[in-house]
């Protein structure tokens, strides 16, 4: 004998526009039960492993209109084109040699080239 296939509309009344895939609960495929660990089982593992009935699937559809999203998709993603003001800080650590080198040409900026010049001659 062929199995009965209960659809949503058997059992409760739903909406004429109702799409297919609301009305029978059997098209959804996917569903298993693998096991696992019942130690690290969540109730979201258990509840998704169950393929729904007509019982949890919808009785109305109200779709929304694409209005807002084609609008968007024709204009674009906003761009900031204002100035930029801050201050950009690097994440790059700098190395002693490099510090040494920098400490060093700020000296020789301020002072000339007297750190330079050990024999006492300017």
């Amino acid at each position: 004998m062929e199995e009965q296939r209960v659809q949503t509309c058997d059992v409760y009344r739903t909406d004429p526009n109702l799409p297919q895939r609301f009305n029978n609960p059997d098209c959804f495929h996917g569903y298993s039960q693998t096991i696992c660990n019942p130690l690290y089982r969540t109730s979201n593992q258990t509840y998704g492993s169950r393929r729904p009935t007509v019982h949890e699937m919808p009785t109305q559809f109200k779709g929304t209109t694409r209005q807002f999203s084609e609008a968007m998709l024709q204009s674009g993603m906003y761009r900031d084109h204002g100035f930029n003001t801050s201050v950009e800080r690097s994440r790059v650590t700098v190395a002693t040699a490099t510090l040494s080198n920098r400490v060093h040409l700020h000296r020789s900026y301020h002072y000339g080239n007297q750190i330079n010049n050990h024999d006492g001659n300017n």
